[in-house]
């Protein structure tokens, strides 16, 4: 099952480790896709009286971009072997950058080493969720201690059918979209695929707090009728995942469902750490913040 035809890698060729690039080339041969390594460095700012000793900024720039390109092409040689993979050094500001890369190629996945960082970091000012918020494709952050194999794959989905009918379209082509991603990534890694979401009953708990004529049989029986409703949601997105990628496919990689109540930026986390979840794959759809700012509430918490 061929996804993705033309990736995208940002590496750091100073790192003595690149697992993100390991990934991007094992999954560009599996796809026959289009590969293309990316370093990004900050624009040389030289001090004026530095400037005096040297000929131009200019010359040192380009020195600077020329030993990087060696680099990368040095990092690259040992994959070249099977694909043909481009290098480019881009210089700017890393996340606007590799966005302007994204949309010129028209790259179907950026995959990239996570940047540690403290919180505030993390939330506000990061390339990566920079990259998360703003960037027109997927993004597949590559942790430094994350397994050359991926044993157990995570897909969260969202089956709330409590939105405008536009929304709706849009959040269940999404579900799509992640399902078969996970899917194509299960059968690259021979990994074990779960997939969740986390569902609860609106108005249980209001029920509970203020009313106590109502016999908790019928609450429970309530309760019941919606995880019903959820898991036949459920049933039929994963039908409709057959009939996409076929009965073949969804044979080889056997997904578990899981329902699981309560609320998603505390479950999600949770359940990856119960099953040892190599990688989560989820996705977003933006209803609240600043526009450009957050991506979502649920989605950056449980990112953090």
């Amino acid at each position: 099952m061929k996804r993705f035809k033309n990736i995208i890698c940002i590496v750091d060729t100073e790192l003595k480790d690149n697992v993100a690039l390991e990934h991007a080339v094992k999954l560009a041969e599996n796809n026959q896709a289009n590969l293309t390594v990316v370093e990004v460095l900050e624009k040389l700012s030289l001090d004026l009286k530095l400037i005096a000793f040297i000929d131009s900024s200019k010359d040192i720039q380009a020195n600077i971009i020329a030993k990087h390109q060696e680099r990368l092409e040095k990092l690259v040689a040992p994959f070249n072997k099977n694909i043909d993979i481009q290098t480019k050094v881009l210089i700017g500001i890393p996340f606007l950058e590799i966005i302007r890369e994204v949309l010129r190629n028209e790259n179907d996945l950026l995959i990239k080493a996570a940047t540690n960082g403290e919180l505030i970091d993390r939330v506000f000012g990061s390339d990566d969720m920079h990259l998360l918020r703003k960037c027109p494709c997927p993004i597949w952050l590559v942790k430094s201690d994350s397994p050359k194999r991926y044993q157990r794959i995570l897909a969260a989905v969202d089956v709330d059918d409590f939105y405008p009918q536009e929304e709706l379209n849009t959040r269940h082509l999404l579900n799509l979209h992640i399902l078969e991603m996970a899917s194509s990534l299960a059968i690259l890694e021979s990994a074990d695929l779960h997939v969740v979401h986390v569902w609860d009953a609106i108005g249980e708990s209001i029920i509970n707090l203020v009313t106590h004529d109502i016999p908790e049989n019928k609450v429970a029986a309530y309760v019941e009728d919606v995880r019903q409703q959820y898991e036949g949601d459920l049933d039929k997105l994963m039908h409709e995942l057959t009939n996409n990628i076929g009965q073949d496919a969804l044979n080889l990689i056997r997904p578990q469902r899981h329902l699981i109540k309560g609320c998603p930026r505390k479950e999600i986390p949770l359940f990856t750490e119960n099953i040892k979840a190599d990688l989560v794959i989820m996705g977003t759809v933006a209803r609240t913040g600043t526009s450009g700012m957050f991506m979502g509430n649920t989605a950056e918490s449980i990112l953090n």
